[in-house]
């Protein structure tokens, strides 16, 4: 797979709209209820997944090869900049020096299990093959 100018300006452009679309969802979340949890990542990361179950089980749509440019648009620009494995990670380990152990389980719990299900129920509403 040889990405050129155009696949590195689709995932540019999602990437953006998806990190601005992570701020302002986990900012408005924070806000909503709290940050001593980090429900804003919770919500983002279980969100993001269930888009991509729906852009992957698409029909007509190309699925996770990268060399269609709605993929690289949508899949990895958009929802690349979106998800947040970085964010979840320090999150995690700084309830975890915190003393909040079973907070970070949960996390990471949640956000791994919660999210693949996210990512089936996608799927599943995209009506991908099974």
């Amino acid at each position: 797979m040889v990405f050129g100018f155009l696949a590195f300006f689709w995932v540019a452009i999602g990437g953006a709209l998806g990190g601005m679309g992570r701020l302002a969802v986990g900012d408005l979340i924070g806000r909503w209820v709290g940050t001593r949890f980090p429900w804003g990542t919770l919500v983002v990361n279980l969100s993001g997944a269930l888009a991509m179950g729906v852009l992957a089980g698409s029909p007509g749509l190309p699925g996770p090869s990268g060399d269609d440019p709605r993929w690289q648009l949508a899949a990895i620009g958009l929802l690349g900049g979106y998800t947040t494995v970085s964010s979840f990670s320090l999150q995690t380990l700084t309830l975890w020096q915190q003393g909040r152990h079973p907070m970070a389980v949960a996390n990471v719990t949640v956000t791994l299990v919660a999210g693949f299900v996210a990512l089936g129920v996608g799927w599943w509403l995209a009506g991908g093959p099974t």
